[in-house]
């Protein structure tokens, strides 16, 4: 069997694999490269639970294929923290009760990461317009709205005070 040999970057890491034309890309991040973060809740596209970021767009892993993100840079949910400090949305995930089982938490630290990255001060319907691809059957969305808030105050708090020092 022929396979596509693939050069991207993933999680600032650069890498090499190869895969046959037809494996997702959520296929190959878990079996071929060890990334178990992103989950396969439905294979359809329609739970969120495989969310990552491709060029900074947020993708359904089970729906793209590995060929795909060839000289891309990919972004998954074990590319948050900084060593062992946490991303501020993890902690904030945490901090908030907005996990339990954590099949869609990884979809859902994306896809909110993905928002801040482009609206730091996101307005509650914002958070919920783009967190609408997301499932969760455990918390509800309450919290998680709460934890995504939380995080956007946060960050801008730190980028305030960041900012009255460069003065």
């Amino acid at each position: 069997m022929a396979g596509v040999h693939v050069s991207t970057t993933v999680n600032g890491d650069d890498v090499e694999f190869v895969c046959p034309g037809s494996e997702s890309l959520l296929d190959v991040l878990r079996n071929r490269l060890g990334l178990t973060g992103a989950k396969e809740g439905c294979g359809t596209g329609d739970c969120g639970a495989c969310s990552v970021t491709v060029d900074g767009q947020l993708v359904c892993a089970c729906l793209m294929l590995g060929a795909e993100v060839e000289g891309r840079q990919v972004q998954t949910v074990e590319g948050m923290a900084q060593g062992d400090q946490l991303h501020p949305l993890q902690r904030q995930f945490i901090e908030n009760a907005a996990l339990q089982c954590g099949i869609c938490t990884p979809g859902f630290l994306m896809a909110a990461k993905a928002l801040l990255d482009r609206n730091p001060d996101p307005t509650e319907t914002e958070i919920r317009y783009a967190l609408a691809g997301n499932l969760c059957r455990c918390t509800g969305y309450d919290k998680i709205v709460r934890a995504v808030s939380a995080t956007a105050k946060e960050l801008s708090q730190e980028a305030t005070t960041k900012g009255s020092k460069k003065r």
